[in-house]
């Protein structure tokens, strides 16, 4: 007997155990439902709630379907309604699973625990929200304006490490309507500038940073109201309304009126005499023409009016100015030059350059001659690619060879960096100056495309620069200065011919680099250059 009851006993308490894991799950697939509901958002600013039990309306969750507002909604309903068939009936259209999340407004995410905390709202019943509830009641309240339309604040993006700080310069104010991946601001910094675009459609709340301001990463920049972006539409019959200005045409009419008066005072001219310059008739004509005279003086003193203009630095101008210096007061500078035969290399470019653009889908210039012939001589020349660490007191040898090569932008000079250019061919090195120089003019170069170096060529001769002496860039020890193209009278086995001839200038540091290391390293980038068929003969 009293094994009986011991069994029985437990088989009551696995009965047990196993209905209130089934009330535990069924507690959280009404709290999942809950979660579900109170995510949804319609048009007209409602929102799906489910309250604690009321003894006349039952819906249990396994009979709450997705549901969509009516396109003719306009009643709100409340506890009156006798069931909850009925409210779905009157206010709903009810359809089956799966719906498209497009049919519906995204909303935030809100726990149901949490909701009273994150949206404070009022049920329309007036009746206090428990989350806890396992059995609900269908209903819904309203929502703010600010609960459908998120704000969140855009911070500033990491720099790398060799970048501190920026400077903001605003392309938007506070109102405009920004849609997606729209850039908002630009942060100019030593190097580059780097643009913020909008992370979502909207509005600008605020700018939390006046124009021209200092911030360094993860400051915050702006305030966007997500999704109020359509609200700016209306605007655009404004901006239509712009060309009324246009209505400024009709002042043609007057030149017409000018012509006029010209052809009768023409024609008297040509009897008077060559000597009655003196004579009263002549003197009588004078004041016809005496206006317009005075007229056309005032006009040409306006436009020659001297006037002076003040524009503030940028960021990487300073920058530029900076290093500049430092390079003319830290480096014993000093410049050797030699000239290129351009015949032999402009032959092949010439021969190749179609079937190259129609492999490699890019143009083949000099610009990667120089760049191969370079690194070559740079490996021949350890000492030019070494640098000088005055903090320690030596002198750094690379084993590897990082070009830099500068580009004009209309915000100043960029050196995006060609990387382990000792083990790249032509076909590889044109495609990287392409890629960087594109990046460069698109203002899209990154900090990290710009840093290290351990040589630089400069390509003044795209601008049709004759001669000159490159500046250094810090911390580099030599610099490399291109030139223009110019055919010149050279002698060449005896006798005069003319040949493409461009001169080349190389400055290094003289603390570092000796006389005869710099012109073998200069004389070696002009053989390659001039008989491509040394780098194969490896000479």
């Amino acid at each position: 007997m009293y094994n009986f009851i011991m069994l029985l006993n437990n088989r009551l308490i696995i009965i047990y155990l196993f209905f209130n894991q089934l009330i535990m799950f069924y507690r959280l697939l009404a709290d999942y439902y809950l979660w579900v509901l109170n995510t949804i958002s319609f048009g007209n600013g409602k929102l799906f709630a489910l309250s604690p039990l009321q003894p006349e309306n039952l819906v249990y969750p396994t009979q709450l379907p997705r549901l969509l507002p009516a396109p003719s909604l306009s009643h709100r309903c409340d506890r009156s309604s006798s069931s909850a068939d009925r409210l779905l009936s009157h206010s709903y259209h009810v359809i089956p699973f799966p719906v498209s999340h497009q049919e519906f407004r995204p909303l935030p995410l809100c726990h149901p625990p949490v909701l009273s905390a994150c949206h404070p709202t009022t049920l329309n019943n007036n009746v206090p929200y428990n989350p806890r509830s396992s059995v609900f009641q269908v209903q819904y309240f309203r929502t703010s304006v600010a609960y459908r339309d998120e704000v969140i604040t855009v911070k500033t993006p990491a720099f790398a490490e060799s970048v501190t700080e920026g400077d903001v310069r605003w392309e938007k104010a506070v109102g405009d309507s920004v849609s997606e991946d729209e850039v908002v601001c630009e942060i100019e910094t030593d190097k580059t500038s780097v643009q913020v675009p909008s992370p979502a459609a909207g509005v600008i709340e605020e700018l939390l940073v006046p124009d021209g301001g200092k911030v360094e990463g993860g400051t915050p920049l702006f305030k966007l109201k997500k999704g109020a972006g359509a609200a700016k539409a209306p605007e655009s019959p404004k901006a239509a309304a712009a060309p009324s200005p246009p209505s400024a045409a009709p002042t043609p009419p007057p030149p017409p009126s000018t012509v006029e008066p010209i052809p009768t005072t023409m024609p008297p001219v040509p009897p008077v005499p060559a000597h009655a310059m003196d004579t009263k008739p002549v003197s009588a004509i004078k004041p016809t023409a005496a206006p317009a005279a005075p007229a056309a003086h005032a006009e040409g003193g306006a436009k020659a009016a001297r006037t002076e203009s003040r524009v503030k630095m940028n960021r990487m101008r300073l920058r530029i100015a900076q290093r500049l210096k430092e390079a003319q007061n830290t480096c014993a500078m000093l410049t050797t030059f030699n000239e290129v035969d351009m015949s032999n290399i402009s032959e092949m470019r010439k021969a190749y350059k179609d079937a190259f653009l129609k492999k490699h889908n890019i143009k083949l210039g000099f610009m990667s001659a120089f760049v191969k012939a370079a690194a070559y001589a740079l490996v021949d020349q350890p000492a030019v690619n070494a640098v000088i660490d005055d903090t320690t007191k030596e002198i750094v040898y690379r084993d590897y060879v990082d070009i830099s090569v500068a580009v004009a932008t209309p915000k100043g000079l960029v050196v995006p960096v060609i990387r382990n250019v000792e083990e790249m061919n032509f076909t590889d090195i044109e495609k990287a100056i392409n890629l960087l120089g594109e990046k460069a003019r698109k203002n899209e170069l990154a900090v990290e495309d710009m840093d290290g170096g351990t040589f630089t060529i400069s390509n003044g001769g795209v601008f049709g620069s004759l001669f000159g002496t490159p500046i250094i860039n810090p911390p580099q020890s030599a610099i490399l200065g291109m030139h223009g193209i110019f055919d010149r009278p050279v002698a060449v086995g005896g006798k005069v011919e003319i040949r493409p001839m461009m001169y080349v200038a190389l400055t290094y540091d003289h603390r570092l680099i000796d006389g005869r290391e710099a012109v073998t390293f200069l004389r070696k980038i002009k053989s390659v250059v001039e008989d491509p068929r040394v780098l194969l003969l490896d000479m």
